[in-house]
């Protein structure tokens, strides 16, 4: 047990001293000494506590294009920090090292956090590298600190949490990333250990209470049909067709072999998702398609990337061509 464990939220004592836990949609019931399929809250003496509260994997200033946060404050910087733990297992998984395993951490209070980051005058704190869920107290925490102290909180997230501790973590949360894997549970069931329709949940929830983008990484025979990608993309519409869809090109990792997925396949998934969505983007790959913005109105390229490097030629947020409004998130 790390010294700085954190008796847990969201959670109620059953028979004898087990515990189940309610912050995420497994709901865990957990004996004692032992921990939900997060592996990061567990019960000590019939009490939950987080044993990765202020324990951090890794931290540095990225770009938020890095995010990926295309729509929020182009070409400004973000302090970026993650710990371990995960209530996904995805076989494909990026951050295994974290996610699936316990790396060497170094504790930092919130108070330490927001004070680097106004230090660097910088715009704010993103919660991201591991499932920020799953570390829910600190991230509760240090949000609402920053939140008083003016600095921007973001999220990248998997989207797999009940819905009461999201609507009391969203109240300081100014921006989100969500992965939808997927729009069908076969695919989270097999590959992630877990359901779409929690994340979905999340999506529709968020997205009338902060910035929003979604990402979507696209892995061949398993999620890139052309009939699953366009009722993804037709549900997304009908949310919103301005929420910023990320597609990203799947690469070999942790437990997954497959080859990855070609670039042709990407590049007619974002053919066909821009007949739905206005702004539309690919991540993991060299090519330049897909990673400016143009005017969903007249077509005017209005943000130039290269190398999560934004250029933007908005006006207050509008296009310079026909006004229309592109960004509500931008700086003066």
């Amino acid at each position: 047990m790390k010294k700085n464990k954190k008796e847990a939220m969201f959670y109620e004592k059953k028979e004898g001293d087990t515990v189940q836990c309610h912050l995420c949609p497994h709901n865990c019931v957990i004996n004692e000494n032992q921990s939900g399929v997060c592996r990061v809250r567990v019960n000590k003496e019939g009490i939950l506590y987080s044993e990765n509260y202020g324990e951090i994997s890794s931290m540095g200033v990225d770009p938020i294009e890095k995010k990926p946060l295309y729509h929020f404050y182009p070409s400004q910087g973000i302090l970026s920090l993650g710990t371990f733990g995960c209530n996904f297992m995805c076989k494909f998984c990026q951050n295994f090292r974290i996610s699936q395993q316990t790396p060497k951490t170094t504790f930092q209070t919130p108070d330490e956090i927001i004070e680097q980051a106004k230090k660097r005058n910088i715009m704010g704190i993103a919660y991201t590298y591991s499932e920020p869920m799953v570390w829910y107290e600190y991230v509760y925490e240090t949000a609402k600190k920053a939140h008083k102290e003016g600095l921007k909180n973001v999220l990248v997230t998997n989207g797999f949490i009940n819905q009461r501790p999201l609507k009391q973590l969203s109240e300081y949360i100014d921006a989100a990333n969500i992965d939808l894997k997927s729009f069908h549970n076969d695919f989270y069931k097999n590959l992630c250990g877990g359901r779409v329709e929690p994340v979905l949940e999340t999506i529709k929830y968020l997205e009338g209470e902060t910035h929003l983008e979604l990402t979507t990484l696209i892995v061949t025979d398993h999620n890139d049909e052309r009939e699953e990608l366009e009722e993804l993309f037709k549900w997304i519409a009908d949310l919103n067709p301005d929420i910023p869809l990320h597609l990203s090109r799947y690469f070999p990792n942790y437990k997954m072999e497959d080859p990855a997925t070609p670039e042709k396949t990407m590049e007619e998934a974002y053919k066909l998702a821009k007949e739905h969505l206005n702004y539309v983007y690919i991540g993991n790959m060299r090519s330049q398609a897909g990673q400016n913005t143009y005017c969903p109105k007249c077509q005017t390229e209005v943000i130039t990337r290269q190398y999560f490097k934004a250029e933007s030629h908005l006006k207050n947020g509008k296009c310079p061509e026909c006004g229309e409004k592109i960004l509500d998130n931008y700086s003066k």
